[in-house]
């Protein structure tokens, strides 16, 4: 049986409500930027300390960057939970949108600017290797939350469960 190009069905990347558009645009653009940079991009990721990354990024060493996005100044100036993430990868990125003044963000880590269909990193972030076993986790959890999104890829009915955190 041959499905009609309207009824296959289409990936998507999970939205769970809390984005803003001005934050999925940075996303889609972020992504593709990683990607061009040979790493597997996961959004929405749970991380051990509780907290929820808005990208992580898989190298093919194994190297893992995360990357926080903030929509607007106002979204940035919110977020005092930003340096937990270091914790959890090599190298931290903020992700913002061209409209938005660069000045504020926190010289600590790397900043990359996106218009929603490419982007560009402005700033490196500087590496901090984590260790062994944390890279383990979180490894493991970027597959086992890989593995979840494409099941519902292939499953969409099956609803979207909550993996716990690793």
């Amino acid at each position: 049986m041959t499905l009609t190009p309207s009824l296959v069905p289409q990936p998507q990347a999970p939205v769970d409500g809390r984005q803003s558009e001005r934050a999925l645009t940075v996303r889609r653009g972020t992504c593709r930027l990683l990607r061009q940079h040979g790493f597997s991009v996961l959004p929405e990721v749970g991380l051990a300390s509780g907290r929820r990354a808005d990208l992580v990024a898989l190298g093919a060493k194994g190297e893992i960057w995360i990357v926080e996005i903030k929509s607007s100044l106002e979204d940035l100036r919110a977020d005092a939970k930003w340096p937990f993430y270091r914790l959890h990868c090599d190298r931290l990125f903020f992700a913002t949108l061209p409209d938005v003044p660069t000045e504020p963000f926190p010289q600590e880590a790397g900043l990359i600017l996106s218009d929603g269909y490419q982007a560009d990193i402005l700033r490196e972030a500087p590496t901090h290797k984590i260790a062994g076993a944390t890279r383990k986790q979180v490894t493991l959890a970027f597959a086992r939350h890989a593995a979840s999104r494409l099941h519902l890829l292939e499953d969409p009915e099956a609803g979207n469960i909550e993996l716990p955190a690793w």
